[in-house]
């Protein structure tokens, strides 16, 4: 108990912003395990530039059909 006690102590400004603002790091936990699940899946890459281009392709909403070209009449 003491242990726990001191834990809560030394992360209390932690605790009482989290409850008051509600600000949580689920969003990059979140993230993160969509990361380690891709590259699990993948069963590696061959290079950092690929694994990057993976990352940004599966979770960066990124919109993969492409929109027509507005033509313009000079």
């Amino acid at each position: 108990m003491w242990k726990v006690a001191r834990t809560v102590k030394e992360h209390l400004w932690g605790i009482v912003n989290a409850v008051v603002h509600g600000v949580t790091n689920a969003m990059a936990e979140s993230l993160n395990a969509k990361i380690q699940s891709l590259e699990k899946n993948a069963c590696g890459y061959r290079n950092r530039h690929r694994f990057r281009t993976a990352i940004l392709c599966h979770c960066g909403s990124l919109d993969m059909h492409r929109r027509p070209a507005a033509h313009t009449n000079s």
